[in-house]
């Protein structure tokens, strides 16, 4: 039996979550958390098989939560779900040690197979993010302006674009304003840019943001 740990931090996601996996004969949901901290906690005191991880939770989330789970447990899978389309994190996502990145649109026909590849040792993308790593692969390094940008300073602009204010950046990412400031001028300066709507111009053109 696979035990799968789910963190989300909306309790009707969960619910549903928990619904499909334990229809599958071979799955089991063996806990909940509603962030960062909730799921680390269970992973050090219970452990599990396979994380099913939203990308957007309270506290320590996204990125940074993936980096802080593969480097205390190197070989667990993690399979991200998320409401972000493909084409803004899946790519960072991956590079940072996930297994597998799933948009939760495709997650009701999709899900109980994500997580039996990436249990199994593999990995799982969709043929339309397939298409995106290829491109990725066969184009220049740091051919796209957002692509010389570090993992943070890559949130900071998506949010940027999404018109939240620095204050609540700050909040979201758990850093103060002076740092979220120093990222937002160190993006300006990589990307030859003066301004919020430049970025969120930017942003747009390219699909960072919806």
């Amino acid at each position: 039996m696979t035990r799968v740990l789910i963190a989300d931090d909306h309790a009707i996601v969960r619910r549903g979550l928990v619904d499909i996996i334990d229809e599958a004969i071979d799955l089991q949901v063996s806990g909940e958390a509603s962030d960062g901290s909730e799921l680390i906690a269970l992973v050090r005191t219970q452990g599990c098989d396979v994380i099913v991880l939203d990308l957007s939770m309270p506290g320590v989330s996204g990125l940074d939560l993936i980096k802080l789970l593969k480097s205390e447990y190197p070989k667990l899978p993690l399979l991200v779900l998320s409401a972000h389309p493909e084409d803004q994190y899946a790519v960072r996502v991956l590079r940072a040690g996930a297994s597998g990145y799933l948009t939760k649109e495709s997650a009701l026909s999709d899900l109980v197979r994500a997580i039996r590849r990436v249990a199994g040792g593999g990995r799982y993308v969709t043929p339309a993010l397939a298409e995106t790593l290829l491109s990725h692969l066969d184009s220049e390094p740091g051919q796209a302006l957002h692509e010389t940008l570090s993992d943070r300073e890559y949130q900071v602009l998506c949010r940027i674009a999404s018109g939240k204010q620095v204050s609540e950046i700050a909040d979201e990412l758990a850093l103060s304003v002076k740092t979220i400031s120093t990222y937002r001028s160190r993006m300006l300066q990589k990307m030859s840019m003066k301004s919020n709507a430049e970025l969120t111009r930017y942003a747009i053109k390219n699909g960072l943001v919806e």
